[in-house]
């Protein structure tokens, strides 16, 4: 990444939920603004409210384009000119339709480059509707708007635990049909590129829970073991299943660097009990870098201005450093060395470390009949054999 600010962006999320309390608060400190350049898609109208309601000191640029952003300043686009009546602590329609005008506009900045990462501010999904669209969770949306076909795995995050879900959304009686060996070896692939990639984390040990109390169901035999076992033959450090009140009872989790859950209750109880004020939500594996804080838009305590907005800027310093770690992780295979030499019959990766066989003795009547020795083969090897690593072969690149 060129030596610049990291530009923010910050979807408003409901508009009479805490939001903008949470935004106004964040970037009260100077030192955010020092960290980043932040651009809040919403309304300045809607924002002027807000700031009145809870009589909060919070300055803002109002511009029309992202590419009009400065440094130094909460930039604050106007995604719509339309009158919306806010109603604080009342989840209404016109809530649900700003908020999700804000994450379109975002969306259609991140496809033009604009922003390099976003932040999206409590919602609720129930009134997330439009004329032509259903929302149902950030996950969804994402992969829908940017994914280009890539599937999102949701990692939530606090200083205590990182744990992922094999199944989202998903009612409990819809849940073992929906686990398939296939998806749990895909989801857990996922899972360790991404700790390697946007964690900086070179040899992740993750942990799979069981579906069932006793971890020794049709399920575990038949479909999550098998998924376990695949995954340590490709090379990934993959433990489990286990049984999810000993595995949070007695502290294992502390133990690895994610856990991947079958279920969104198995994940969220032990995810808010360990909890204090920092937890996130981060969609992994697609191009958008992008977090929320876990929380609810709070409809009880909005305009209150006595919410904490530690999870909002910790979702900024997670996204941030996401991004920071991506460009770090793919830097060196950007501009791959030259090959060592070259290999006409095979431009593989396997011909170009394999060693060298020892060359034919001279033959001076093939040279004189002008035939060239035969050539001994390297990577073809006839007998199926795999060709012998040197000893000190290294890779490219370290992580």
């Amino acid at each position: 990444m060129e030596d610049r600010k990291i530009r923010v962006a910050i979807t408003h999320g409901d508009t009479n939920g805490i939001g903008y309390e949470l935004i106004f608060k964040t970037f009260a400190e100077p030192e955010m603004l020092e960290l980043c350049t932040p651009i809040i898609y919403g309304s300045p109208k809607i924002a002027a409210y807000h700031r009145k309601a809870m009589n909060i000191q919070a300055n803002f640029s109002i511009i029309n384009r992202a590419e009009d952003a400065q440094d130094g300043r909460v930039n604050l686009l106007t995604c719509f000119d339309d009158e919306v009546k806010v109603e604080l602590g009342t989840p209404t329609k016109e809530s649900g339709e700003a908020a999700l005008k804000a994450l379109d506009r975002a969306m259609t900045d991140f496809r033009s480059q604009l922003y390099d990462v976003l932040v999206a501010c409590p919602v609720d999904n129930t009134n997330m509707s439009s004329d032509n669209y259903s929302y149902k969770n950030l996950k969804e949306y994402s992969e829908t708007s940017i994914g280009d076909g890539a599937k999102g795995v949701k990692i939530m995050i606090n200083e205590s635990l990182r744990i992922a879900l094999a199944t989202d959304g998903l009612a409990i009686k819809d849940v073992p049909a929906s686990l398939t060996e296939e998806r749990l070896i895909a989801k857990i692939k996922a899972l360790n590129t991404s700790i390697k990639r946007d964690f900086r984390i070179s040899n992740p040990r993750i942990a799979v829970l069981a579906l069932n109390p006793n971890a020794n169901g049709a399920e575990e035999n038949d479909t999550i073991i098998p998924a376990i076992k695949k995954s340590e033959e490709d090379g990934i450090n993959t433990y489990g299943p286990y049984a999810a009140d000993e595995f949070f009872g007695h502290n294992l989790y502390e133990a690895f660097d994610c856990t991947l859950a079958m279920y969104d209750d198995q994940a969220n109880i032990p995810f808010t009990t360990l909890m204090q004020n920092d937890g996130i939500c981060y969609i992994a594996s697609l191009p958008l870098v992008c977090t929320a804080p876990a929380m609810t838009p709070d409809f009880t305590n909005a305009g209150s201005g006595e919410n904490d907005e530690s999870a909002l800027r910790h979702a900024i310093f997670t996204a941030i450093d996401i991004v920071r770690n991506r460009d770090e992780y793919d830097l060196p295979t950007a501009n791959p060395l030259q090959k060592l030499y070259h290999e006409k019959r095979d431009d593989s990766e396997k011909v170009r470390f394999a060693i060298p066989k020892k060359r034919e003795p001279f033959n001076r009547n093939e040279h004189n009949d002008r035939r060239p020795a035969q050539r001994p083969a390297q990577a073809d090897n006839r007998n199926g054999a795999a060709p012998e690593k040197p000893e000190t072969e290294k890779p490219l690149a370290t992580e």
